[in-house]
């Protein structure tokens, strides 16, 4: 059997000193998280966090660098995840876009109100560490993320 981890993207945007942030149901539980979610076939890095920001916030997102890559290992080989947290540039909203139905609100919030949320309303700890990854200034370039199709 092939293990395979799942592939998600983040974005951790600031915007007037206040981090765009989405609230959503897990498991039964308010939460909230960066703009994230799962890569699909076909896409690159890049286009999957411009399209989950925007499906997920109704905004428009531009990618300028990579934060990190989060390996969050779980006991449950089916809920084990690589997350690519980048940052970048809000763009506009768009007018009248319908945002995913599990999101329940979007908001603009500071360091301090997300932090004094933590942990029990965040998503995961994943929330809290990209949050961290942005503070220490850390930027990796978007060069060194490669993507091509195969012919094979």
């Amino acid at each position: 059997m092939v293990w395979k981890p799942r592939v998600t993207v983040a974005s951790v945007i600031e915007h007037d000193n206040r981090f765009l942030m989405v609230e959503e149901m897990h498991y039964g539980q308010l939460t909230i998280n960066q703009p994230a979610g799962h890569m699909e076939h076909g896409e690159s890095l890049l286009e999957a966090v411009r399209r989950e920001t925007l499906e997920e916030t109704g905004w428009r997102f531009e990618p300028t660098a990579l934060l990190g890559i989060f390996h969050m290992h779980r006991n449950d080989p089916d809920r084990v995840f690589l997350r690519f947290t980048f940052t970048g540039t809000l763009l506009e909203a768009v007018p009248g876009y319908q945002i995913d139905a599990d999101i329940t609100a979007v908001h603009f919030l500071t360091r301090e109100q997300i932090r004094n949320q933590q942990p029990r309303i965040w998503r995961s700890e994943l929330v809290g560490r990209s949050l961290d990854m942005y503070e220490s200034g850390v930027r990796h370039s978007l060069d060194s993320l490669q993507y091509f199709l195969s012919d094979d």
